[in-house]
């Protein structure tokens, strides 16, 4: 590598490092990290704001954007209240039945919606009913990100790297109905098993605050019967138009804009309280992290990486479907997996054409998906939906640091992995 590229690796580590340690705010190591990128030309502002595979992911700024708009103006109709106390009565205020509850709602979200808005939409559910039953809010978020990340991988629009691979690939949404959800499906079973290994057994029931919960009326919590309808017909119609991207061709990001400004341009809802709900800090920690990781693009250093890896397991399918799943179960704990994807993507499709280009040498596309996808959740960092989550739980002055993340990430990430590396060699390289 060249001199500009190690200095890169190295400006990358020292701001991950002060995001791991929390020395200083993730934004401003995000944003200075950003910054000298810049300034030793790693990269350029061409590269860092317009280039597709090496600049901010404008798709995913403003897809987040737009959900927070529209979750601002669904929080002033009382849903969440609502929901909050029917799952709260649902679970008869049993802690873990209610963290298996929501873990379930979010991954079957997550499946047909991205999984950061699934998250932007349970977490203020989660607050309320924990709130209700004077539960830490930390476990639940966290079970929560790491559902949503599991969910999405069972489908086309459920996982941004998901749409990269099948944009590459040439494969449809019911491609990864039939190769990934099945897998999903008992990963998700035993992602409940950890939920209870690592949270379930430290929680307290309270069977007066329980009592007080099923006593609720949850339709009394509506404030606004009229927005609410309102709102629920536009978010329906956001849900549809994610649901058939294959169809209609409008990028995630360009539908959550266009129903937010729908919701907030037809009903009385301030652009004040619109806007209050938007993780301002989110947003502009992602366009650090974008950069910095768009540096390591332009410098070839994760190409280097990648194509590294390639070449040590080079024309045995079996070798290297096993090393694409680790390595990209790895390399998605620590950096973003949509940067990433982009870059493998290429590299794998001519390993498929190597191998043959038959269904059998697919099974490279699904060791590239289940390895990004399910490797964002090792880290506090390594997927959307958990910087999010962590946005959401700062805002409420209830923070989850990044270690208190990763614990269990680490966890979550080697069993799931290990599980689907199995299932990846019967199912199509026996």
């Amino acid at each position: 590598m060249s001199v500009l590229a190690w200095v890169s690796v190295a400006v990358f580590l020292g701001a991950y490092a002060l995001i791991a340690t929390e020395k200083i705010h993730r934004v401003a190591a995000a944003l200075g990290g950003a910054g000298i990128m810049l300034a030793i030309h790693a990269t350029d502002a061409e590269a860092a704001f317009f280039s597709e595979h090496a600049g901010i992911d404008w798709n995913v700024v403003f897809l987040l954007l737009g959900m927070m708009v529209i979750v601002g103006v669904l929080k002033e109709t009382g849903v969440f209240e609502y929901l909050a106390i029917w799952a709260a009565k649902k679970a008869r205020g049993r802690p873990f039945r209610l963290m298996v509850l929501l873990v379930l709602i979010t991954a079957g979200a997550s499946a047909l919606l991205d999984n950061v808005t699934t998250v932007l939409l349970i977490a203020p559910v989660t607050f309320l009913v924990c709130e209700r039953l004077a539960l830490p809010v930390a476990p639940f978020l966290i079970a929560e990100a790491m559902a949503s990340n599991i969910g999405g991988a069972a489908t086309l629009v459920g996982d941004p790297p998901n749409i990269i691979i099948a944009s590459r690939a040439n494969l449809s949404f019911n491609d990864f109905l039939v190769h990934m959800a099945p897998m999903v499906i008992g990963l998700m079973v035993v992602f409940v098993g950890l939920c209870w290994l690592m949270f379930g057994r430290s929680f307290s029931y309270d069977p007066e605050r329980a009592a007080q919960i099923m006593a609720l009326d949850e339709r009394e919590a509506i404030a606004d019967r009229r927005l609410l309808w309102q709102s629920l017909a536009v978010l329906a119609l956001v849900m549809a138009a994610f649901v058939l991207h294959p169809v209609l061709h409008y990028e995630p990001s360009v539908v959550a804009i266009l129903g937010a400004g729908i919701l907030v341009a037809a009903t009385k809802v301030t652009t004040e309280q619109a806007i209050a709900e938007v993780e301002w800090p989110t947003l502009v920690f992602f366009a650090g992290l974008f950069v910095m990781v768009g540096a390591l693009v332009e410098t070839g250093v994760i190409g280097q990486l990648s194509q590294a890896a390639v070449d040590a397991t080079a024309g045995q399918l079996e070798l290297t479907t096993m090393g694409l799943l680790g390595a990209s179960a790895g390399l998605s704990a620590i950096v973003d997996n949509i940067p990433y994807v982009a870059t493998m993507s290429p590299i794998v499709e001519q390993l498929v054409q190597a191998n043959g280009g038959n269904e059998t040498a697919q099974v490279l596309w699904w060791s590239l998906a289940f390895g990004a996808d399910l490797g964002g959740n090792a880290t506090a960092v390594g997927a959307a939906a958990n910087v999010v989550v962590l946005g959401i739980a700062a805002r409420n002055r209830t923070p989850i640091s990044f270690w208190q993340f990763t614990k269990y990430g680490l966890i979550v990430t080697v069993v799931t992995v290990t599980l689907v590396a199995p299932y990846l060699w019967l199912r199509y390289l026996m």
